[in-house]
C-alpha cells in the first residue's frame, strides 16, 4: 500500500535519496507545457537530461491534436515528449491505464539517467499515479446493467439502504457517482469507501517529487481560454472533429465528449452556426478551467508549491522549481 500523499500531505522529498520527478500542474491555458520545456532545457544545460510526460486526459488521444492543444514539434524544442497522442480515440484511457503507462515511462527515464517532468491538468490521473488505485474487482455485467438502467432518484434511494455513508456524501443528482457506488456495493459486498481505503500501486513514497501548481489570475486565465478556442477553430479543429465523426465512434467515448467536440459536431450537423459554436466552445473551456482551478486549489498536499496571481511570473516559477530540484 502506498503512502497517500494527497490525503496526508506528507513530504518525502527532503534529501531522500529517492529518484527525482518534477510535476507542473494546473488548469488548461495556464502555461504548463511551455514551462515544462523551459525546465527541461535548463536541466539539460545543467547536465541533467529530461523528458516531458503528459498528464492530461485529452492530450493522450491521437485524434485531438488541435483541440487538446498538444505541443507541436516546434513547441517541444527538441525535448523528448511521451504519452502525447498515445491512445486511439476508440480506446478509452482510464486513470489506471494512464498511471500504468506513466509509471513505466518514469522508470525508463530514470534508467536512462533522465529527469521525468510530468505536465498536465488531470487531477484524477495524478492522484492515481501518486496514491494508487483501489483494487475493486470487475463489476458483474448483469449488476452494472441493472444499476445503470435505474433513474438516478431510484439509485440514490437504493444507495441510502445499501451504502448510507455514500448516499449522504454524494449529490443525489450525480448519476455517474451514485451508480458507481451502488454497483460496487452490490457486486462486491463492500462499499466503495472500504475499497478506497486499500489503495495499491502508487509511487508517491518511492520518488522525490518536486511539484508546482500554476494558478494564474482567473480573469487572465479565462481570457486565455477564449483566445485558445478561437485559435483552435482557425488551426484545424473543425477538420479534426469532422474526421472523428466520420469514424462513427460511440458518442459516450471520452474522445467524443472532449471540450470542443460536441460544440463543433453540432455546428457540422447544422444545429448551430459558427458564432454560436465559438461561444459555446469558449464557455465550455472556461468552465473546465474553473473546475480544474478549484481542484488544484483544494486537493493537493500543502507542501506542493502553488504559484498564484501575486507571484505568477514565468521567470519566478521556473527559478523556484529549478532550485527546488537541487540540480545546482
Amino acid at each position: 500500500m502506498s503512502t497517500r500523499l494527497f490525503s496526508d500531505g506528507l513530504d518525502p522529498g527532503l534529501e531522500s535519496g529517492l529518484p527525482k520527478v518534477a510535476l507542473i500542474a494546473g488548469p488548461t491555458a495556464s502555461g504548463k507545457s511551455d514551462l515544462a520545456v523551459d525546465l527541461a532545457l535548463s536541466c539539460q544545460a545543467a547536465g541533467q537530461p529530461a523528458v516531458v510526460i503528459n498528464a492530461d486526459s485529452a492530450q493522450v488521444y491521437a485524434d485531438l491534436r488541435v483541440l487538446s492543444a498538444r505541443p507541436s514539434d516546434d513547441e517541444m524544442r527538441g525535448v523528448p515528449h511521451v504519452l502525447f497522442g498515445a491512445w486511439d480515440g476508440a480506446d478509452p484511457c482510464s486513470a489506471a491505464d494512464w498511471a500504468a503507462r506513466a509509471k513505466a515511462e518514469i522508470t525508463e527515464a530514470h534508467a536512462a539517467g533522465q529527469l521525468p517532468i510530468l505536465v498536465g491538468g488531470t487531477g484524477l490521473y495524478l492522484r492515481t499515479l501518486i496514491d494508487g488505485i483501489a483494487p475493486i474487482p470487475a463489476i458483474e455485467p448483469a449488476i452494472r446493467a441493472e444499476v445503470r438502467a435505474l433513474p438516478v432518484a431510484e439509485a440514490h434511494l437504493a444507495l441510502i439502504n445499501e451504502d448510507t455513508a455514500a448516499a449522504q456524501r454524494l449529490n443525489p443528482a450525480d448519476t455517474t457517482r451514485v451508480a458507481r457506488a451502488l454497483e460496487v456495493v452490490r457486486s462486491t459486498g463492500r462499499t466503495l469507501a472500504d475499497w478506497q481505503s486499500e489503495l495499491e500501486g502508487g509511487i508517491g513514497a518511492d520518488i522525490d517529487l518536486t511539484a508546482a501548481i500554476l494558478l494564474p489570475d482567473r480573469e487572465t486565465l479565462y481570457a486565455r481560454c477564449d483566445r485558445r478556442f478561437a485559435l483552435m477553430l482557425e488551426q484545424g479543429a473543425v477538420e479534426e472533429v469532422r474526421a472523428l465523426l466520420a469514424r462513427d465512434l460511440d458518442p459516450d467515448l471520452p474522445v467524443m465528449r472532449a471540450i470542443g467536440v460536441p460544440e463543433i459536431a453540432a455546428m457540422l450537423r447544422g444545429e448551430i452556426d459558427a458564432a454560436e459554436c465559438s461561444a459555446r466552445g469558449a464557455q465550455a473551456t472556461r468552465r473546465y478551467a474553473k473546475r480544474q482551478f478549484t481542484w488544484f486549489r483544494h486537493q493537493p498536499p500543502k507542501h506542493w508549491q502553488c504559484f498564484r496571481s501575486e507571484n505568477y511570473t514565468k521567470e519566478r516559477i521556473h527559478e523556484t522549481i529549478f532550485q527546488t530540484l537541487r540540480l545546482t
